[in-house]
């Protein structure tokens, strides 16, 4: 809570001096609720305030208020105010995508009517979005190749699935480490989940280049991207132009050997910056954002543990202040260090992951409102789930076997039912395996997929635009993405997801015709996206159910 301001008046002839307390401006409600799952790719977005906002303060275009898809980007949209302007709304102009997460940031720019200024460190908070119902039925659809016709070695490792471009599809762009380049794949964008061949020439970024994290640093409305170059200790920025390139921006030099790598506002302006771990200095980087996307030099603090390696970022104890998450490999801890809102962070737990932790992914597993983390862990060969206390506490590892060289753990909702399943990636096996969660946070190996050669990585992402999530899987020694698409192509209309349009989804159109909003699971039914299901919905329905 913030502290109290007082004005005080100065005694004169004689007169005692007076106090007048003035109420702190603060966020009492958002909606979505922080880390919150299952919410709908129509999600207006809005914060509550136990005041009345200065609606100078809070614009479309000053970025005090904004959400970012993590594959979807920048949410633009209109703004609007209510509860005598004790509310601010975000309506993105077009959906998000589906299964993503998405960030949202207030800033400390932000005053109430009374002239008093959001806390110094602003707000932010995380949701997912709702992923359609999916028999988890998976098949290879594609090979992309990430070697250019000279056929080197590339050793493609991590990547993200951001719509570069901007035509509403995701696009799958892959780091790699010999070459030292970013190569980004197009969707063809015509339902069939396809790519077209990377873009040449290609996007430099240092030597060993691993880990990366898209983001909208310049505040252009593009996706940006911050990659981590392992043997070159440095951290490499690149502004998207908004057609699937990338321009250079600037080269920081961090601590020796960088692993890790979070996008988030830890100093309440309203911008994002950037966090890394170096594994073999072992301690971690903080670099500050200047508000044009170009980044101070580092300050450094330590991690907490011996070998600071994984990182992610998220409101561990939900007081709206992201904190940091971060693996020590070498001393197998997982640590939660708390931020303070100011640019510092304080340790607030150090606990046994398992084994020699190589990447983590945050989320609520169990549904209980808070973040929890799941991590790959390298050579003692298992994955482990580890359950958030709401205080930025762990519980003990829940481990689970996985194949030899475990390098990489993602975490969405590949079945639709409102939970988050879970895969790791097996270098030495081989192998990707895909678990799916019982809603407790308890996890069942659903398929174990080979690989042509090393299961390095995988990105979680609806890649053929049929509302519920694909899987790309990374293989560093064959330099390939092997697309594995989910129960097929969508059928509009297809509730439960049994791949035809049957009495049980007639019964579920009518229930979601007569709600006042569209619930998450009712997207399938709103054909022009106008976030109703109304008559213009239902036209189309009769037209597939009857098949007339």
């Amino acid at each position: 809570m913030s502290p109290i301001r007082t004005i005080g008046l100065l005694a004169v002839a004689g007169l005692a001096t007076n106090t007048t307390p003035i109420a702190a401006f603060e966020v009492v409600a958002t909606s979505p609720v922080g880390s919150a799952l299952n919410q709908s790719v129509y999600s207006s977005i809005s914060v509550t305030f136990d005041d009345a906002v200065d609606t100078d303060s809070v614009t479309e275009d000053n970025r005090r208020f904004f959400a970012y898809g993590r594959w979807s980007g920048p949410a633009n949209g209109t703004i609007t105010f209510s509860d005598s302007d004790r509310t601010v709304a975000l309506t993105p102009d077009e959906p998000l995508f589906p299964g993503e997460t998405v960030f949202v940031v207030l800033s400390h720019g932000i005053t109430s009517a009374n002239g008093v200024p959001l806390r110094s460190a602003g707000y932010s908070f995380t949701f997912w979005t709702h992923a359609r119902r999916a028999p988890m039925e998976f098949e290879t659809i594609g090979i992309l190749s990430c070697r250019d016709a000279s056929g080197q070695h590339t050793q493609a490792y991590g990547g993200f699935a951001s719509d570069l471009n901007n035509d509403g599809w995701s696009d799958v762009s892959v780091v790699q480490e010999i070459t030292a380049d970013l190569r980004v794949f197009l969707n063809t964008a015509d339902g069939s989940g396809l790519f077209h061949p990377f873009i040449e020439p290609t996007f430099p970024v240092g030597q060993r280049a691993s880990p990366s994290e898209p983001a909208d640093f310049n505040e252009d409305g593009e996706i940006d991207v911050c990659v981590a170059n392992i043997d070159a200790d440095t951290v490499s920025v690149l502004f998207g132009n908004g057609d699937g390139t990338f321009t250079p921006s600037q080269t920081i030099i961090v601590g020796d050997g960088p692993r890790g790598i979070a996008v988030l506002d830890f100093d309440g302006d309203g911008d994002l910056d950037i966090a890394n771990t170096n594994a073999n200095s072992s301690n971690m980087s903080l670099m500050t954002n200047l508000g044009n996307g170009i980044f101070a030099a580092p300050v450094f603090f330590e991690g907490g543990s011996n070998g600071e390696w994984s990182l992610a970022a998220a409101d561990m104890n939900r007081d709206g202040i992201m904190d940091l998450v971060v693996g020590a490999r070498f001393g197998q801890r997982m640590i939660v260090q708390l931020g303070d809102g100011d640019g510092t962070f304080s340790l607030a737990s150090s606990t046994f992951c398992g084994g020699q932790t190589w990447m983590i992914a945050l989320g609520d597993v169990n549904g209980d409102g808070l973040e929890d983390v799941a991590t790959a862990n390298s050579l003692t060969n298992n994955a482990a789930i580890m359950l958030g206390d709401g205080l930025g506490g762990l519980d003990a590892a829940q481990t689970y076997p996985v194949g030899p060289f475990a390098l990489a753990t993602d975490l969405g909702d590949l079945d639709g039912d409102g939970d988050l399943d879970w895969t790791t990636s097996s270098f030495s096996a081989g192998e990707w395996q895909i678990f799916t969660n019982d809603s407790t946070g308890t996890f069942a190996t659903h398929e174990v997929v080979q690989a042509p050669s090393a299961g390095s990585c995988t990105l979680v992402h609806d890649f053929d635009n049929d509302g519920d999530n694909d899987l790309s899987f990374i293989d560093e020694i064959a330099d390939v993405v092997v697309l594995y698409e989910n129960s097929g192509k969508s059928v509009f209309g297809d509730y439960d997801g049994d791949g035809l349009v049957g009495l049980s989804d007639f019964a579920e159109f009518l229930a979601c015709g007569d709600m006042e909003d569209i619930a998450p699971d009712c997207e399938v039914f709103d054909t022009d996206a106008d976030r109703d299901v109304d008559f213009a919905d239902f036209v189309r329905f009769q037209i597939t159910f009857t098949g007339e």
